[in-house]
Formats: C-alpha cells, sequence, structure tokens
C-alpha cells in the first residue's frame, strides 16, 4: 500500500500560484498512491483576500476540484475551521482536511479536536478524517490530522485524544458489536487495529507533542515513526522552511510525520520526504508498505 501526506496550504506554490492540480500530479510522480492525505484543503475562501479569501485565490470548492482531478478516487473530506462568509460571498469559509482513496472504504469517521481555552495565542478549531480502508496488507485504519500551530496547551490536548480514539478503536476491534440489519444504520462496530496517523503536527521532531505520540497506550499497539523505521539513525528530513523563508525564517526542520502502529513496523518498505518541491510551504512525503 502506498500513502502520500501533504500540507498543501490550499495549493498555494513559493512562486504564489495556486494550482491543485500541480499538487496531483506531483503526488503522483512521487509514488502510484493507493491514499492521498491532504490537510488544508479549503472551500469557500475563494474570495480576494481582503474580503475573506485567501493568498492566490483557491477555487470555490477545492474538495470538488479534488475529486474531478481524481476521478477513479473516493474523496473525503473533513471540515475543521467552518465560519462565515464575508464580502460578496454567500459560502460558509471552511477549511480541513481531505482523504482521496481507490481503496474501498468500509467506514468513514470525523472527529472534531480538542479546543482548551488558551487566550495568548490565536488558534482555529482542528478535526481529524479517519478512514477504514480495505488494502492489500489487510484492514487498516488511516487518520488524516493537522494540530493546532501556535497553542502548545491545545496541540497536546489534540495528541492525547488522537490516542484516546486510538484506544477506543482498539476496544471496537476486541470487542465489536454486531449490526442491527444491514439496511439500518446501527452497523457492525468491528475496526482493525492497525493504524496510520499522519499529518502536519506543528511539532518538531523529538518535541513534546512528537514524543508523546509514541509514548505506551495502555491495551493498544503503540505507534512508531515511519520515517525512522525506514531511516534508522540517519539525520531528520525537514518538512518545512525549505524554500519558504517568509513563514519559516528559523530554517528548515521536521513537523510533518507518518506515525504507524507497531503491527506494521516491519512492513515499512519506505518513508520519504521529497526534498524538490515548491508547490507548498511544505514537502510531501511518501510511505509504502509491502
Amino acid at each position: 500500500m502506498k500513502l502520500v501526506d501533504w500540507n498543501i496550504q490550499w495549493g498555494l506554490g513559493v512562486d504564489g500560484r495556486v494550482d491543485l492540480g500541480r499538487i496531483v500530479r506531483e503526488a503522483r510522480a512521487l509514488c502510484d498512491f493507493d491514499v492521498l492525505c491532504l490537510q488544508e484543503v479549503t472551500r469557500g475562501f475563494n474570495e480576494e483576500a481582503v474580503a475573506g479569501g485567501l493568498k492566490g485565490a483557491p477555487s470555490s470548492d477545492q474538495f470538488a476540484e479534488l475529486a474531478a482531478l481524481l476521478p477513479r478516487m473516493t474523496v473525503l473530506d473533513a471540515i475543521g475551521s467552518d465560519l462565515p462568509s464575508l464580502g460578496a460571498s454567500r459560502h460558509r469559509r471552511q477549511f480541513g482536511n481531505a482523504i482521496a482513496t481507490r481503496l474501498p472504504v468500509r467506514q468513514v469517521l470525523r472527529h472534531s479536536l480538542p479546543w482548551p481555552a488558551d487566550p495568548a495565542r490565536p488558534s482555529m478549531l482542528r478535526v481529524a478524517l479517519e478512514a477504514v480502508l480495505e488494502a492489500d496488507i489487510g484492514p487498516l485504519r488511516v487518520i488524516c490530522t493537522h494540530l493546532e500551530f501556535y497553542s502548545e496547551k491545545q496541540r497536546l490536548a489534540q495528541v492525547e485524544r488522537l490516542r484516546e480514539l486510538h484506544h477506543e478503536a482498539c476496544d471496537h476491534a476486541r470487542s465489536p458489536a454486531r449490526g442491527e440489519k444491514p439496511d439500518s444504520p446501527f452497523a457492525d462496530t468491528a475496526r482493525p487495529l492497525s493504524a496510520i496517523v499522519c499529518g502536519d503536527f506543528n511539532s518538531a521532531f523529538e518535541d513534546t507533542a512528537y514524543g508523546r505520540m509514541l509514548e505506551p497506550i495502555a491495551d493498544a499497539p503503540s505507534f512508531v515513526d515511519a520515517w525512522t523505521c525506514a531511516h534508522c539513525g540517519e539525520p531528520r528530513a525537514a518538512t518545512v522552511g525549505l524554500y519558504d523563508h517568509e513563514q519559516w525564517p528559523e530554517g528548515p526542520f521536521a513537523c510533518d510525520f507518518v506515525f504507524v502502529t507497531q503491527d506494521l513496523s516491519t512492513r515499512v518498505a519506505l518513508c520519504n520526504v521529497d526534498p524538490h518541491s515548491r508547490s507548498s510551504d511544505h514537502q510531501p512525503m511518501w510511505l509504502e508498505l509491502r
């Protein structure tokens, strides 16, 4: 199974141009992906920046644009920040995550992440998008997320929630409830133990939130960093700050990660960062499980 993870900054490249097609082409050039996990995908932010839009004027609905660019894939969306329209637009301004996949999708879960008050820091609502997929290596959960940038208090609370959700899923895996009947929304609750959690954690390599993700979880398989599985002992590859020095004046570092449950660690064939792309302020990562 091949997966690409990327904070695409709504397709805004270092050249100042928004191009979602370029994002898809570059992702495909990395690998023939089965799953594409994206952060900072927008809907309703297409007005001029002064009227509530974003730099570069993304399309009115990037989730629909992704579906058009990937016609043979299922495109799932989860909105973190959902705000009123500004200016002439009647559309709400939505900012979140997307998963595109050609694999069969068993379940889709959208988890709103904690947002404890931290008045000294600007922040936005965050979300984790989960898809239970049927892959050749077996069923697994893929969770695409994007944690808070400014507030460490919120970021750590969000990591705790991801750990709690993993524990809950493992409980369902061990003790599933049968579905009520075939056409009922009360479906079978069985979940796979195996999982991938990926995205922009806004926590530097070996910083607090990163370290917490790797700590043991009672009665559930712990997570490991897929990149370190594939590059034992090597210096960490940076995922931001390579080309956009205005937003990242401190220079390059890693804050985008792909975590896998321990049972998948021996299946990690590769996990790499593309150091060449300038199509976002972040670099894409890709994972191959054999």
